[in-house]
């Protein structure tokens, strides 16, 4: 059974930080690059980060770039999301995605992320 279970979303105010992990089982992590997306109410879902398997290339939005970092570790199955200088327009539903060089793809179940005072 294959999972990517998202987490560390929440209420956090205007400037602040958040650090979202998903964390992935029942495939090969390290052969798949792995992605961010954000969704907000009414809007089209957004590539927000990705990043190679290896870990070896990263891209941005540009719309984060400067305030989020992608990373991952691949002896954790796990793939990051450092949000630094959040804005209310960052808020969304984040979701993680693995996809495999050959166009196989997963998709966690998403986690809120709400930036207000």
């Amino acid at each position: 059974q294959v999972q990517l279970v998202e987490s560390g979303g929440g209420l956090v105010q205007p400037g602040g930080s958040l650090r979202l992990s998903c964390a992935a089982s029942g495939f090969t992590f390290s052969s798949y690059a792995m992605n961010w997306y954000r969704q907000a109410p009414g809007k089209e879902r957004e590539l927000v980060a990705a990043i190679t398997s290896a870990g070896g290339n990263t891209r941005y939005a540009d719309s984060v770039k400067g305030r989020f970092t992608i990373s991952r570790d691949n002896a954790k199955n796990t793939v990051y999301l450092q949000m630094n200088s959040l804005k209310p327009e960052d808020t969304a539903v984040y979701y993680c995605k693995a996809r495999s060089a050959y166009g196989k793809e997963y998709w966690g179940q998403g986690t809120q992320v709400t930036v207000s005072s």
